[in-house]
């Protein structure tokens, strides 16, 4: 199974798990997550990302302080822009926050429903899901060479066509190359591959 479908898997479960929906950054490497998911409402995350309040969050603040698990209504730090109490408006009342892995790679998860607080068995299977998720999105470190080559020739635009006769290679062999790249970086689309591999300093 591809990184992607068992990305895709386990996000599932933590949809039925998270009633309000979830926010998830994996391997948070330079403020910067390798891979991100956001269920929540549209109109809270429009307004979250507009606000700058990934800043303030006493729940992102935590997570990258602690690794481990937490309900939102025992977090015992400074909101001074209110948010965790805005977030209500959109159905996210009650919640939980789970942190793994390492400070120079952090996982940090946000979970939420609107009628009630998140039980410790469903907190534990949280944690457990969020643990796998860190383990199977682990960034590659490095690419091929022949994989590298393939995605700078369609990173400056080339078509298939054009970038497989300059590396000397058939048009399906590129597009072989590019889908290798595309399953190391848990990418669906070549776009995407090379935005991350980019962000990695990779090309």
């Amino acid at each position: 199974m591809k990184i992607d479908q068992k990305i895709s898997q386990r996000l599932a479960h933590l949809t039925n798990l998270s009633p309000s929906g979830y926010a998830i950054g994996l391997h948070i490497r330079h403020a910067v997550p390798h891979l991100e998911y956001k269920t929540y409402d549209p109109e809270w995350v429009k307004l979250y990302m507009e606000s700058g309040f990934m800043l303030a969050d006493p729940v992102v603040y935590w997570g990258f302080g602690n690794g481990t698990t937490i309900r939102w209504s025992a977090l015992n730090l400074p909101d001074p822009h209110g948010i965790l109490k805005k977030a209500e408006r959109y159905g996210l009342k009650y919640g939980a926050v789970v942190a793994v892995g390492p400070m120079k790679s952090r996982t940090i998860a946000g979970f939420s429903r609107p009628d009630r607080e998140f039980t410790d068995d469903e907190i534990d299977k949280l944690q457990a899901i969020v643990e796998e998720l860190h383990v199977i999105s682990t960034p590659p470190e490095i690419l091929t060479k022949a994989q590298q080559a393939a995605l700078q020739h369609v990173a400056k635009g080339h078509r298939y066509a054009k970038a497989a006769a300059l590396l000397g290679i058939s048009e399906s062999a590129l597009k072989a190359r590019l889908r290798s790249a595309r399953d190391r970086l848990a990418a669906r689309t070549t776009a995407e591959a090379i935005q991350r591999a980019q962000e990695r300093r990779m090309l």
